[in-house]
């Protein structure tokens, strides 16, 4: 019986661990796909009409077609043809379909071992409440799409962040519940104060996700290419530090430029001064390890960020940089698990 338990409890943590992986998967296909400006070439939302791609040249004209209606085509992308049409109307198709597996491959599943009873009482409002996510996800990604068909030649930045964001919400708690499952814990006793501070660490990388969708939805990332100043100035100078605490600073590429590498100095300061708290305590040997990891990982992930600046975002350095941002969060949500009480 304890043999069966423990096999069905390996099937159901390769499910979580694979639908994780896809998750990441398509966070960055949708990164790629907002960077080459591939997400508004589907003008429809098909939910089962549209798993096939265009199969006939009459097809693929339809579709180009309906792209011609919307603004981004009439204003910025007039002299497209349609081969250059079909780069970036693949683009948006992988992401979808993407998005249709991992619906898929997390539903099916969960209904199969609902249905036969295998899964821990304790964990089914969790694997629910992923579904629920995942389903929210397609609405939210449908709903940032819609905001680029008619007024804008481009989607929504707010909508933008809410889409990643959410991405990574759902990233977190599919990983969260595979480390329980796996009874991956090592660490039993440590300080409340610096499982505090790790959790805002946590905290503050989703915040820095965050702003990043705001940068990248407004192209922030293409103003202000020098490092460490912007143009020769600490601040940038075509704003006002007064406007930091209105809500058109939401509007301003510059200071959400600014903002963003002032929290990433913040995070890197704030992990030093986690990583100090753990190796005070000789006991905490399983986070040193991870924290030397996370801090190389954090170095690396800042230097990606650098170059995308001084690149002027180009499209190999920004991707890597939101990978960087993936392996990042997947490390200090390992920090956060070993340092927190687990029931």
């Amino acid at each position: 019986m304890k043999e069966n338990i423990k096999n069905l409890n390996v099937l159901i943590s390769y499910w979580l661990l694979i639908t994780t992986l896809l998750v990441a998967l398509i966070i960055i296909v949708g990164g790629l796909t907002r960077l080459t400006d591939s997400g508004l070439s589907i003008t429809r939302w098909d939910l089962f009409s549209g798993i096939l791609p265009p199969l006939t040249q009459a097809d693929w004209k339809n579709y180009f077609e309906l792209y011609k209606k919307i603004p981004e085509f009439q204003l910025v992308n007039f002299n497209m043809t349609l081969d250059e049409f079909k780069v970036i109307f693949l683009w948006e198709y992988a992401h979808r379909l993407l998005g249709r597996v991992v619906g898929l491959f997390y539903l099916i599943p969960l209904v199969i071992f609902s249905f036969l009873k295998c899964l821990n009482k304790k964990y089914i409002f969790n694997y629910y409440l992923i579904l629920l996510l995942i389903v929210l996800q397609g609405v939210v990604g449908w709903y940032m799409v819609k905001s680029g068909l008619s007024e804008r030649t481009d989607v929504s930045h707010y909508r933008l962040s809410v889409h990643l964001t959410l991405a990574f919400v759902i990233f977190t708690f599919l990983f969260w519940n595979y480390l329980k499952l796996t009874k991956a814990k090592k660490e039993i006793n440590v300080d409340k104060f610096i499982s505090r501070i790790i959790k805002l660490f946590f905290l503050l990388i989703i915040f820095q996700i965050s702003l990043g969708a705001l940068v990248s939805g407004l192209d922030a990332g293409t103003i202000y290419n020098t490092w460490p100043l912007m143009n020769g100035n600490f601040f940038p100078d075509d704003s006002l530090y007064k406007d930091l605490f209105k809500f058109s600073v939401l509007e301003n590429p510059s200071l959400l430029q600014f903002i963003h590498r002032i929290t990433a100095y913040a995070i890197f300061f704030i992990f030093i001064l986690i990583a100090i708290l753990i190796f005070k305590n000789k006991n905490l040997i399983y986070l040193r390890k991870i924290s030397m990891v996370i801090f190389s990982f954090l170095i690396f992930q800042i230097f990606l960020g650098v170059l995308t600046v001084i690149s002027g975002a180009e499209i190999l350095l920004a991707s890597m940089h939101q990978i960087g941002s993936i392996i990042l969060v997947s490390g200090t949500l390992i920090l956060v698990f070993q340092s927190s009480k687990i029931n």
